[in-house]
């Protein structure tokens, strides 16, 4: 059984899984597959060392089967198929008293704070546990997390059947928000520079513009009859989506900022005024999240496992992430943590 570690900037070190005994509250579990995210991206550039104990096992987009119970862990059993929502608050906050414990004050991530999931055998505190339907493939499981991400995303942004909604960055988790608008039932417009990412999200029936090649702000004044969109969701992080999101929109519309910016970045704030707009602030998720992600991929409603480009094992980890670093033909990609 093996595992693959953070050894530091650009350093991933695969060797000897060390499981953990699931104690009090706690299950373990074999782990199936793991998905390459942004984080880990952020991780493995060495922006997040503050955070992490080295060498340390990161991963959090994950599914699996429990292979140990501890005590005080009623409801779960050897066997049972899960995936984890990786947050773990410390319960007594005032964000956690208020009933906000994904944004905790004092909130540890899973495989970011604590160990993660690219292993053969991870120890969780039960309460982060969901249930996998039977039906669902324990690979395609792997994308419940940022389904989650995503459905976080439009609910609270409030979008509703009929509306306009563009979406800024077509990359994993744009289109996962583009995918859970329209299922919503939303038309949807995406924003992408990414030619590989352009022509997927065209073959999954996006309606999809590449902002270097066409005016997007004409484009949406066109589909909308001059009025704006209901709805932008940033998740570009980029200055130019920061920059034109604004401008986009209706009266009263809204902005769903999902992107994480590092650094400050101009904004229209004469436009937050003069169209009375909203800024919406999303992170992470939610229970019902999870719960509604799982009931969307188990439905096959909509195309997300199309979005998988490779499936790599734990010792081609590091080629995963240089792949997403220099922009490769790649949308998803997970690995297999049990081969």
């Amino acid at each position: 059984m093996r595992a693959a570690y953070y050894a530091g900037k650009h350093a991933i070190e695969v060797g000897p899984c060390r499981p953990v005994d699931a104690g009090p509250g706690q299950v373990r579990i074999r782990v199936s597959h793991c998905g390459i995210c942004g984080t880990d991206l952020h991780l493995y550039h060495g922006h997040m060392d503050h955070r992490v104990k080295l060498p340390q096992v990161i991963g959090h987009e994950m599914s699996g089967t429990i292979e140990s119970v501890g005590v005080d862990s009623a409801g779960w059993r050897e066997g049972d198929r899960v995936t984890v929502r990786p947050l773990d608050p410390c319960g007594s906050c005032p964000a956690c008293l208020a009933g906000h414990g994904h944004v905790c004050m004092k909130l540890k991530v899973l495989g970011i704070d604590e160990p993660g999931a690219f292993q053969a055998l991870w120890t969780v505190p039960a309460h982060t546990l969901h249930r996998i339907p039977d039906g669902l493939d324990l690979a395609h499981a792997a994308l419940i997390e940022p389904v989650a991400v995503a459905c976080h995303d439009v609910r609270l942004g409030e979008l509703k059947a009929g509306e306009f909604a563009v979406v800024l960055g077509g990359g994993p988790i744009g289109a996962l928000v583009a995918s859970v608008a329209r299922e919503a039932g939303a038309r949807v417009l995406v924003s992408e520079i990414n030619p590989f990412r352009v022509a997927l999200l065209g073959r999954l029936g996006f309606d999809v513009v590449n902002p270097r090649e066409s005016d997007l702000t004409a484009i949406v004044n066109e589909r909308t009859g001059g009025a704006g969109a209901d709805a932008v969701f940033e998740v570009s992080g980029s200055e130019p989506g920061a920059a034109i999101m604004a401008d986009l929109l209706r009266v009263r519309g809204r902005v769903v900022l999902v992107a994480v910016f590092s650094k400050p970045v101009p904004v229209n704030l004469h436009r937050f005024f003069w169209r009375e707009l909203r800024l919406i602030g999303t992170r992470v998720y939610e229970p019902e999240d999870f719960d509604e992600a799982i009931r969307l991929l188990a439905s096959g409603a909509q195309p997300f496992t199309e979005l998988i480009t490779g499936v790599y094992s734990l010792d081609e980890l590091q080629r995963g992430l240089q792949e997403m670093e220099r922009g490769a033909d790649v949308m998803k990609i997970l690995v297999d943590c049990g081969s």
